[in-house]
């Protein structure tokens, strides 16, 4: 339905929560090959299977990485506050349509439930949504278009899948984003993504009163990683970095890569829909200071 809607030019999206995105990864996957821009939400839930209702981020692997079959990404998009769940669906409607592509957001089960105020975008007119020259929409006296995701001669799909590659490169050079929160100084660096990154906020606070400089890189796109942020603090004052996730660790592995083995990286996470308290990430943090310092 999403394919067919989007593809003559409506914006549409769809939404689910885990195992109901695990459902739709194949049309996912055409939808991407055929370029067709739209919007698809996961608010995730504990797991693998059906799992439990709690909030997790178990899926991080699966909408970073592609998630269906064959070369492709998405847009994601983590918002960690209701304002930003609401800011962000309207940002990706507007990176889907600029690069032809769908694009995610990507929120733990605590977002979708919390309760905040938010305050709406301007209402904007239609007539200023792009053009789209490619939709099949059905208009007399234009050329025939046709989106598919088939391409059988490899010397046609090959160029193809290279054109999508391209569009990835343009999408990792322009849109790459991360909130640094108190890294200028910082020895010990957390990141988290979602609702668990405001925790981690406060447990920084909380090691800047205890005399340790502690500082948060939240990623606001998943994909493009904002691998840069990581590269800074790398080369900066970070002794070692801790990536504190509601997963058995999946963000970690992007987090090692953008640090590219100038400092160490260390993990902490909970699973199962239970959320970490300040204490525990917090002790977390230390240990991480304190293996660092030990393998000197």
């Amino acid at each position: 339905m999403v394919y067919g809607a989007a593809g003559a030019g409506i914006r549409a999206m769809t939404s689910s929560s885990s195992p109901g995105v695990s459902l739709k990864q194949e049309g996912i996957s055409y939808i991407a090959c055929a370029r067709i821009p739209c919007v698809v939400v996961n608010i995730m839930r504990a797991g693998p299977g059906l799992g439990g209702i709690l909030p997790a981020q178990g899926d991080y692997f699966q909408a970073t990485k592609g998630g269906g079959h064959g070369d492709y990404h998405l847009i994601v998009l983590a918002p960690s506050t209701a304002q930003e769940a609401c800011d962000f669906t309207y940002r990706a409607f507007d990176l889907a349509d600029k690069y032809r592509v769908p694009a995610m957001i990507l929120a733990d089960g605590m977002i979708g439930q919390i309760m905040e105020p938010v305050e709406l975008p301007p209402m904007r007119d239609l007539k200023d949504i792009p053009e789209k020259p490619w939709a099949t929409s059905g208009h007399y006296g234009k050329e025939r278009r046709i989106l598919n995701s088939l391409i059988i001669k490899p010397e046609e799909l090959e160029p193809h899948v290279n054109e999508l590659q391209r569009t990835y490169d343009e999408i990792y050079a322009n849109e790459r984003k991360a909130e640094c929160y108190k890294t200028e100084d910082a020895e010990i660096v957390l990141t988290a993504y979602g609702t668990i990154a405001r925790i981690c906020k406060s447990v920084v606070d909380e090691l800047r009163m205890q005399g340790v400089k502690a500082g948060c890189i939240r990623p606001i796109t998943l994909y493009p990683f904002p691998d840069d942020a990581y590269a800074k603090c790398a080369a900066g004052a970070a002794k070692a970095f801790l990536s504190v996730e509601l997963s058995l660790g999946q963000m970690v592995e992007d987090v090692k890569l953008a640090v590219n083995g100038k400092k160490p990286v260390y993990f902490y996470g909970r699973t199962g829909g239970n959320v970490p308290e300040e204490a525990e990430i917090i002790e977390a943090a230390k240990s991480a200071i304190r293996k660092a310092e030990a393998a000197k």
